[in-house]
């Protein structure tokens, strides 16, 4: 799954992809929202992602998108 957060005060995204469902994702953010602690995500490489609650702007999850071979415009 792709995960887009925004930081406040920050321009740009951080963008990860991740092996978590996206019921875990929510509940991590819901956690951290609601504990004013860091939210923690983990990419599908095994690395973490920590951001301080206070600084979420939003968090955006979506599907993992398939990557397209070739140069034609299909």
């Amino acid at each position: 799954m792709e995960i887009t957060i925004g930081v406040r005060n920050v321009a740009r995204e951080i963008n990860l992809e991740s092996t978590q469902s996206p019921e875990e994702v929510l509940a991590a953010v819901d956690k951290a929202l609601a504990g004013s602690t860091s939210l923690v995500l983990q990419d599908e490489k095994g690395r973490h992602v920590v951001v301080p609650a206070g600084a979420l702007g939003y968090v955006e999850l979506g599907p993992t998108e398939q990557r397209r071979v070739g140069f034609g415009l299909g």
